[in-house]
């Protein structure tokens, strides 16, 4: 095999790594609304708690991304 097929198929298996931030962000979402949906008071440090969360979440499939195309094109 070349360099860039290994380069390639290397890519492929980090970037498999963004599925575990998109199933956390469904979750953190969808037990967020759950939250919400049953206590209406709460529901403004309930979303604020929740956007944090996500963006924790994102932030791993950006390095995830970020590791990617260094290996791609580093």
């Amino acid at each position: 095999m070349s360099v860039e097929v290994i380069k390639f198929i290397t890519v492929g298996i980090v970037m498999l790594s963004t599925i575990g931030p998109a199933f956390a962000i469904a979750k953190i979402g969808s037990t967020g609304l759950e939250g919400m949906a049953r206590n209406p008071e709460a529901s403004g440090s309930i979303l604020t708690a929740m956007i944090l969360a996500i963006a924790f979440a994102e932030a791993l499939a950006i390095y995830a991304l970020v590791v990617a195309f260094l290996i791609l094109f580093g």
